[in-house]
C-alpha cells in the first residue's frame, strides 16, 4: 500500500513539475525576455562585424609540388618465414 502512495507521488511531482515548465516557458514574460534577449545579441553582432579587420590573401603560390614517379617502391612482406 505505501509503495503505491510513493509511486502515485513520485508521478504527481513529475507531473507537477512538467506543467510549471510547460506554462513559464510558453508564458508572455519569457517570451517578451527572450526576444530582448535575440535583439541584443543582433545588435552586439552588428557592432562587432563593423570593427573586423579584413586581412589581404598573401598565399598566392606558397605551395610548391614535387614531381613523383609512376613506379612505386613495394616491400614483399612475408609471413612465418624469419
Amino acid at each position: 500500500m505505501l509503495k503505491e502512495i510513493k509511486y502515485l507521488i513520485f508521478i504527481f511531482i513529475i507531473c507537477l513539475f512538467f506543467f510549471f515548465t510547460g506554462s513559464f516557458y510558453f508564458s508572455d514574460s519569457n517570451k517578451k525576455n527572450s526576444y530582448r534577449s535575440f535583439s541584443n545579441i543582433e545588435k552586439n553582432i552588428n557592432v562587432y562585424s563593423k570593427k573586423i579587420p579584413v586581412l589581404e590573401d598573401d598565399t598566392k603560390d606558397i605551395i610548391e609540388y614535387a614531381e613523383q614517379s609512376n613506379k612505386k617502391k613495394r616491400k614483399s612482406l612475408t609471413f612465418g618465414n624469419y
